[in-house]
């Protein structure tokens, strides 16, 4: 039986709350997939709300701390340590808007630049994948670790195939290269569940050439203390606010880190 430490406590207190109304609106959303203005509005409604709740929990847990939050207007850290929530309301909100059961909450926490601590909650199944520095990665109470799997072409891998992900520089090849050396690629729509996924041994690797933080910031500590590597797509550890990242165990990591560089040389030799 894991025991939660008090941050962890306010991060799935916070998710638990935030998930109420959630889950009452998603199942709303498939009742509008007929109508002719369709659940777009209202999914964004339902993010807002998640968000007010999120922002208002963890203020009034834990006042000093700043807050970055998707689209909204960041809050500045009052506290000794710089002490920073980075949160998702609502990752994976397509899938949400179209009725698809998978999407989540994600919440990490940042002290003095490094991630510390992180929690993502998917409501529909009610799973809490959190993890603090040091203490290793859970999901709910359960210990878990990422895959051993040492052959690529056995391995499952996930990356985005939206518009932004498939415009950033060079993803087409990544795509071609991975899916051609590993078992199959999966875009699941949650890039924070693709990394609880990961730390949970669910999937093997992710790549995204064009990520935000608060995607990834609860994702990065979780798959760490899950015993993963983690690192942007040219092998570079500081991970903080980058825009691209690669995850995986070790073996995985350093084959699929070998084809992503491949490709980044070759694309600078043609010019």
């Amino acid at each position: 039986m894991a025991t939660r430490t008090a941050i962890i406590n306010v991060m799935a207190r916070t998710c638990y709350k935030a998930s109420k109304s959630l889950l009452r609106d998603f199942g709303e959303v498939e009742q509008l997939q007929a109508s002719r203005k369709g659940p777009k509005d209202f999914a964004i409604t339902a993010n807002s709300a998640s968000q007010k709740k999120i922002s208002e929990e963890l203020a009034y847990a834990r006042p000093d701390y700043g807050l970055i939050v998707k689209h909204a207007k960041s809050t500045e850290s009052n506290d000794p340590k710089n002490r920073k929530w980075i949160v998702d309301p609502l990752n994976g909100i397509t899938n949400f808007l179209h009725g698809i059961p998978h999407w989540s909450i994600s919440i990490g926490l940042e002290e003095e630049g490094e991630l510390v601590a992180g929690a993502i909650y998917d409501p529909t199944r009610d799973e809490l994948f959190w993890a603090e520095k040091g203490l290793g990665a859970f999901l709910n109470d359960s210990r878990i670790r990422i895959s051993e799997r040492r052959d690529l072409v056995n391995c499952l891998i996930a990356t985005e195939f939206h518009s932004e992900a498939i415009n950033a520089d060079g993803h087409n090849d990544y795509i071609a290269e991975i899916g051609n050396a590993s078992g199959a690629i999966r875009d699941l729509g949650s890039t924070s569940l693709d990394l609880a996924y990961i730390a949970a041994g669910r999937l093997d690797g992710f790549w995204h050439p064009q990520i935000l933080p608060w995607e990834m910031a609860a994702g990065i500590i979780i798959v760490k203390e899950a015993g993963g590597y983690i690192t942007d797509l040219t092998g570079g550890i500081k991970m903080s606010y980058k825009t691209e990242i690669l995850a995986a165990n070790a073996r995985i990591h350093h084959r699929l880190l070998r084809l992503t560089k491949a490709i980044t040389d070759e694309k600078k030799s043609r010019l």
